[in-house]
């Protein structure tokens, strides 16, 4: 029988009895020393890729995160669970020092919304008698407008990590912008200040009204954990 895995903890001992993981598996943990691996029985090789599935797995390591902060594995783990127990023993020393950095702390997502501006839209000088200026200006435009947009997210990726300085001890972000989407942030913050940590936010949305703040959370540490790497390199898990 296979296993598959959601997530790695220190010392839960128990799960809510309704909870059911993929496939409708029954969801338990399997002890290793300090660690609970939070695993439901598989019998198939692969997991499908869907809505259903990935909600399910979601509530699974959710439902850990009410008692602790696990380190989620990626979505479609399968192992055997003497491949799971070898990896625990070979990864111990690292996986309690991830542990650790994580205790008490929960991840919050923000994403920056801004439409991109007129001023990007305006027609650059064009001559008629060239049949490729209209095209090479169009892409001239572009290209202006991207590197503005870039530029512009750096400036408010900077300016939101000193706002949350306090708050957040790890921080990923993405600046590169889409056509609406100027800016994802997640940040590891410790559980007793998220209050504070959206006040902050409040405050930028105030300083900053043209800007749509989009948070979320909290979460497991899903964008600061690569655990699933780590098994995959280990043991070639797919």
């Amino acid at each position: 029988m296979k296993l598959y895995a959601y997530c790695l903890a220190e010392e839960v001992e128990s799960l809510p009895d309704s909870l059911r993981g993929i496939a409708e598996g029954r969801v338990h943990i399997i002890k290793d020393g300090a660690f609970s691996v939070v695993v439901s029985d598989f019998s198939a090789e692969t997991v499908p890729v869907n809505r259903d599935n990935a909600l399910i797995h979601a509530a699974v390591v959710q439902s850990v995160l009410t008692q602790t902060t696990p380190l989620p594995f990626r979505f479609g783990t399968v192992v055997t669970e003497p491949q799971l127990r070898n990896y625990v023993e070979a990864r111990r020393e690292a996986l309690r020092a991830k542990l650790e950095s994580f205790r008490g702390c929960v991840e919050m997502n923000v994403k920056v919304i801004q439409e991109r501006g007129t001023q990007e839209e305006s027609p650059l000088p064009q001559r008629e008698d060239k049949p490729g200026t209209a095209f090479l200006a169009q892409k001239r435009r572009e290209l202006l407008g991207s590197e503005t947009r870039v530029a512009e997210a750096k400036k408010i990726a900077s300016w939101i990590d000193e706002l949350t300085s306090g708050f957040a001890s790890e921080t990923r972000m993405d600046t590169n912008p889409s056509d609406k989407l100027l800016l994802a942030t997640a940040h590891l913050v410790q559980r007793d200040k998220v209050d504070q940590y959206r006040a902050k936010l409040k405050e930028a949305r105030e300083e900053r009204p043209e800007l749509h703040f989009l948070v979320s959370g909290p979460w497991p540490p899903y964008s600061f954990a690569n655990i699933d790497l780590e098994l995959k390199s280990h043991f070639g898990v797919s």
